[in-house]
């Protein structure tokens, strides 16, 4: 994770009801992570203007925000004791154009907007596709040299980057979130669902993770992997074991025993008995 962190573990975590800025949070990630934290946090759910917020002011207050508006997105961090950005073009597909206002300008901005508002915790939903550039197979630990496998991951090396540059020079904790296919169990059951035998997470364990990744204490910058406990680990998640006493509820093969021929006998596999551990969280 770099020679920016020197920590024992595990680490404390901050109590209480925290204060949290989400944008994004009409998304997928963004809705079900407002219900789940609701009653764990004070949250200020903000998404673009024209943006469906219908549901979440169940969850928090809502805003419609432009992240292109810096001085209004700044006002709004004011006070809050983190910002978790999952604002962002998702389609991995996604040509340079579009990346650049969402990915590019409004990560920047709301780095920015946490900074000078006072906010000291930033949490950026990065991306296994950060580094989906390494070859089929290989398991990738939180060290690895970013490797992104198109325009989508560059833009979330970006933000990490962005990330590690605000933790040592701006003064702001950062912690960066490699999300792997985020799906609820149910999805993984589905017969086309074997494109996401290495990179699985589950809601739960995805939300889990992100709570964890906002009360952190003891660390300026880190980099964190979020898949379930699946056979196979496309992302290493020793490191947020580790940091975040992280226990994944979940497990791919587990909810679709059908594929497991394909990946007992690979390194990282693991066998049903437990004769086997590699890849698996600690």
């Amino acid at each position: 994770m770099g020679d920016a962190v020197k920590f024992q573990t595990p680490l404390p975590f901050t109590e209480g009801r925290l204060k949290v800025i989400i944008t994004g949070a009409a998304g997928r990630i963004g809705r079900g992570f407002a219900e789940f934290a609701a009653d764990r946090f004070d949250l200020l759910l903000l998404d673009r203007p024209g943006a469906d917020l219908s549901g979440l002011g169940a969850h928090g207050q809502t805003e419609h925000c432009d992240l292109a508006d810096l001085p209004r997105l700044t006002e709004l961090c004011r006070g809050a004791d983190c910002v978790l950005h999952l604002a962002a073009e998702s389609n991995t597909a996604a040509t340079w154009d579009s990346l650049l206002a969402a990915n590019i300008v409004g990560t920047y901005h709301a780095f920015v907007a946490g900074r000078s508002a006072g906010c000291p915790r930033v949490v950026f939903a990065s991306s296994v596709h950060a580094v989906s550039g390494y070859a089929p197979g290989r398991q990738i630990s939180a060290d690895a040299p970013v490797n992104p496998g198109n325009l989508y991951g560059v833009s979330k090396c970006f933000g990490e980057a962005l990330g590690r540059y605000m933790a040592e020079r701006a003064g702001l904790t950062v912690m960066a979130v490699r999300i792997g296919a985020f799906q609820k169990p149910d999805t993984a059951r589905e017969p086309d669902s074997d494109w996401m035998i290495g990179t699985f997470v589950a809601d739960e364990d995805l939300y889990r993770i992100l709570e964890r990744a906002i009360r952190i204490e003891g660390i300026r910058f880190g980099i964190l992997h979020a898949v379930s406990n699946n056979w196979f680990k496309r992302l290493d998640i020793t490191a947020t074991s580790e940091l975040l006493g992280y226990e994944p509820v979940y497990d791919f093969m587990q909810l679709s025993p059908r594929f497991k021929d394909l990946f007992t006998d690979l390194p990282h596999g693991r066998d049903p008995s437990g004769a086997g551990n590699g890849g698996t969280s600690r």
